[in-house]
């Protein structure tokens, strides 16, 4: 019996939601050095050479007690209180790096808002709303994909907010 021709699609649950939805996307790999004094973000905007406003960053938070995903430019922090405001919560805090990775099914640095373990409500960054194309993980550590705002919304079921803080 022949072997099956290895794939060329990275595999990751990301990935796959990206292609089973038939979404425009383009995968970016780059070697990811765990050495680097960059944060992963900030890594992968070096690397890709890209603009690190269009660069997104997957953050998981606890918004009285029910997980909440921020998306935001890598060259800025994520507004707890914003973030609670835009899903209609009261308080904010980061969630514990094992309790994102468990609800996510991704490790950490490599987080994507797309095809998470569980759907979370997930707020994306008014700024980026407005570019044409961004970049969020690919699911796994050195792989970023590019899609439209509005894609990435879509498949989220993310609103838009001003979350972000610089």
């Amino acid at each position: 019996m022949a072997k099956k021709a290895k794939q060329t699609t990275h595999g990751t649950p990301a990935v796959l939601a990206l292609e089973r939805a038939g979404v425009a996307y383009t995968p970016h790999a780059y070697e990811h050095d765990p050495a680097s004094p960059l944060s992963y973000g900030l890594e992968a905007a070096a690397a890709l050479g890209a603009d690190p406003a269009a660069v997104l960053k997957t953050l998981v938070a606890d918004v009285d007690g029910r997980l909440v995903v921020g998306i935001v430019p890598v060259d800025a922090s994520l507004d707890l209180k914003a973030l609670a405001r835009a899903v209609g919560g009261k308080r904010a805090t980061m969630a514990a790096p094992a309790a994102a990775q468990r609800a996510t099914g991704y490790v950490v640095g490599g987080i994507s808002p797309l095809g998470q373990k569980q759907r979370h409500p997930t707020v994306l960054d008014e700024a980026a709303g407005s570019r044409e194309r961004v970049y969020v993980s690919g699911g796994r550590r050195g792989l970023d994909v590019s899609l439209a705002p509005a894609d990435l919304l879509r498949l989220t079921d993310g609103v838009l907010a001003p979350i972000a803080r610089t």
